[in-house]
């Protein structure tokens, strides 16, 4: 893949994810603005991807506001000259049970995913339709916004609704050669590393480099940042034109597509439906194979 002449912002991309993401954007010759709201931090993510002879900037700042958002694109533009690429990483978690989440447990979280989301998606699509050159669009998912997790309240929502937000932007931007993709990544970082059934693993790996066992790199699809990084590089390229509205798995040696909301059983009354007509036909049409709903929990063979 070849990004030369493209510019791209990763949010977030101070260390993990977001670091792997921009490091192999700038491999593939494109220039990168870092965002992380730890100067020194950003600093030393510039410094790794220049020395290894990638272009990159960075632009402290929380991501959730507007003018945030416009700061990101004005570097990007300002450094390079034009912004053709938005990955909108940045995350954080407040994992609390229902009754236990604190209104700020769940606005910092909305704020930061589904807001920064959208105020960044906004700027870029801004900038590339003036651009008139088409453009790319690439948010983060996760399994917790397509299934529900336990503790996940706000996580959960602001990830469905960027899903969403990515299907909505896929129609919107179309005419103006802009994709919109979601990413639902399964990897090794500081926020996987709070699941017990994950936690040994990514602490061998990266205390003592065993590699992930081979049973979680193909059934649970769970690797490395790396490993999702190229996915992110494609969706990025020219290859990737015809992609859009569409969210996709990545982890470990595992690719996948999930699909979209649909009806999957409908059942009909004439005249309409009452609470008693419901509960006569559920168990024995539409409510026969409820779907499922939370992330099953990781298991070795045999366990």
């Amino acid at each position: 893949m070849d990004l030369s002449n493209k510019a791209a912002v990763v949010t977030g991309s101070g260390r993990g994810l977001g670091f792997a993401y921009a490091a192999a954007l700038a491999r593939a010759g494109a220039s990168v603005v870092i965002n992380d709201i730890d100067a020194r931090i950003a600093g030393q993510a510039v410094k790794e991807i220049t020395a290894a002879g990638g272009r990159a900037v960075a632009e402290v700042v929380p991501v959730g506001s507007a003018e945030a958002a416009d700061a990101l694109v004005a570097r990007a533009v300002e450094a390079f000259g034009r912004l053709d690429v938005m990955v909108t990483n940045a995350g954080i978690l407040r994992d609390r049970v229902l009754w236990k989440m604190s209104d700020e447990d769940f606005d910092d979280v909305v704020r930061t995913h589904l807001r920064g989301t959208f105020t960044c998606a906004r700027a870029a699509a801004v900038r590339m339709r003036e651009q008139g050159e088409g453009g790319r669009i690439v948010t983060a998912c996760s399994p917790a916004g397509q299934r529900g997790n336990f503790g996940q309240t706000n996580y959960a929502a602001a990830k469905a609704g960027i899903a969403a937000m990515t299907r909505t932007w896929a129609l919107e931007l179309a005419k103006a050669g802009i994709t919109a993709n979601a990413l639902v990544p399964i990897a090794a970082t500081g926020m996987t590393r709070t699941i017990p059934a994950f936690a040994p693993h990514i602490e061998a790996l990266e205390e003592n480099g065993v590699p992930l066992p081979e049973w979680l790199r193909k059934a649970e699809g769970f690797g490395t940042p790396e490993d999702v990084a190229g996915l992110v590089v494609y969706l990025a390229s020219d290859a990737a034109a015809g992609v859009t509205g569409q969210c996709i798995g990545i982890g470990g040696d595992k690719l996948a597509l999930w699909s979209h909301p649909q009806e999957v059983a409908t059942a009909y009354a004439g005249g309409g439906w009452s609470a008693d007509a419901i509960a006569d036909a559920w168990p024995v049409s539409v409510g026969r194979e409820p779907q499922t709903y939370g992330i099953p929990a990781p298991q070795a063979p045999g366990a």
